[in-house]
């Protein structure tokens, strides 16, 4: 099997190296001659009739007589040397074992795919979480908790590895304990963000790292958009957390919808600029979500629910709270608030309001931030 797979990467990756070849003249052609080798033996005249550029055409004529210094050769050697240095380095095609099924479905999905990490993941059911960028405090809290909650509901958490929401949810999903999987905008030899590289790390480890971008790849703008309609193809739906109305999510989320996948958002405030996109998702037909349970039951998802992740822990910690920390709580509502706010609203001294907060700052009930303080709100189960 794999020196059957070997045999037909060869001419996959030589389609995909040709210089000056877009993905878009790729399928056209793969739709003419069926298959890479039948592409790569066709004439001279069939592939400019096909409007293969002059640059392809000598790539392509110049692989083939195995001239030397062929640029196709040289991507080739580069691609495979990269696949040989580790156990966890893969490139999958079109129809390889490991490629994932529900990608290949839709319009013009990558050539190759070039993943560090746990390639079996692909396949598995996935929910893609997606969002702003410069969340709020309560946004990136959210995206933790329901990516966790998410996962012990027994989906596969995709995003991708930006800074903002997509970090959180990597980053909520490993915390407890479970794979998660990024798609990158970059070749799988740069990761970027640079702050990420921990972070990569640890998803190439216990999940995996994916793209269908060559080695060497720097970050381009026009690659994000096209980075998000592999998230969106890779999942059964898209959860979006934040966004702002012009935002790269709202655009994964019109990926979403082309691939006939499902649209969730999570409703925010309506004084948060980040919680607008979500609200225009849902008037336009996204569906609200406030749980884990939400998704599950509209996705009539059969899963086994994990019982226990990588870390042990089946449930969480039950924290008590006393009347006076109950009462607190309440009165902060919703929004960050300054101390001066809650003095008023709770009618306590400041000695003794101080007091309480340390308690529920040291119980992850709240967290102090420049604003004010902030509570840390739980997905709630239904």
């Amino acid at each position: 099997m794999e020196r059957h797979q070997d045999d037909e990467l060869g001419p996959w990756l030589a389609l995909f190296c040709a210089p000056q070849l877009s993905l878009q003249r790729a399928h056209k052609l793969l739709q003419v001659f069926q298959t890479p080798t039948d592409i790569l033996a066709a004439s001279h005249q069939q592939l400019k009739g096909c409007g293969v550029s002059p640059q392809a055409l000598k790539a392509i004529v110049d692989y083939r007589g195995h001239h030397s210094g062929n640029l196709i050769h040289e991507r080739i050697s580069k691609a495979l040397a990269w696949r040989a240095a580790a156990d966890d380095h893969h490139i999958l095609y079109i129809g390889h074992a490991n490629y994932p099924e529900a990608l290949a479905e839709i319009a013009q999905p990558p050539l190759l795919l070039f993943v560090a990490g746990n390639a079996g993941l692909l396949n598995k059911p996935q929910l893609a979480m997606v969002g702003s960028r410069s969340p709020s405090f309560d946004g990136r809290q959210l995206a933790k908790q329901f990516a966790a909650e998410i996962s012990r509901n027994g989906l596969l958490i995709t995003s991708g590895l930006a800074v903002g929401i997509d970090g959180a949810s990597h980053g909520g999903t490993l915390a407890a304990g479970f794979p998660t999987i990024a798609v990158m905008a970059t070749g799988i030899d740069k990761i970027y963000p640079k702050q990420h590289r921990d972070l990569a790390l640890q998803i190439r480890q216990r999940g995996a790292l994916v793209t269908e971008f060559p080695l060497g790849q720097a970050p381009k703008a026009h690659n994000f958009p096209q980075r998000n309609r592999i998230i969106s193809g890779l999942s059964l739906g898209v959860l979006v957390v934040e966004a702002a109305i012009k935002s790269g999510s709202l655009i994964t989320a019109r990926f979403a919808l082309e691939q006939n996948r499902e649209v969730f958002a999570i409703p925010g405030s309506i004084h948060n600029p980040v919680a607008r996109g979500c609200h225009r998702l849902i008037r336009d037909g996204a569906k609200l979500v406030e749980s884990a349970e939400d998704i599950r039951e509209e996705l009539n998802l059969q899963l086994p629910l994990p019982l226990m992740s990588e870390t042990g822990s089946a449930n969480e910690e039950v924290i008590s709270l006393d009347g006076i920390q109950q009462l607190v709580l309440e009165k902060m509502g919703f929004d960050t608030v300054s101390m001066d706010a809650l003095v008023e609203r709770t009618e306590l001294v400041i000695t003794e309001l101080s007091a309480v907060l340390t308690q529920l700052l040291l119980l992850g009930q709240v967290e102090n931030t420049e604003c004010g303080f902030v509570r840390v709100f739980i997905a709630q189960k239904k």
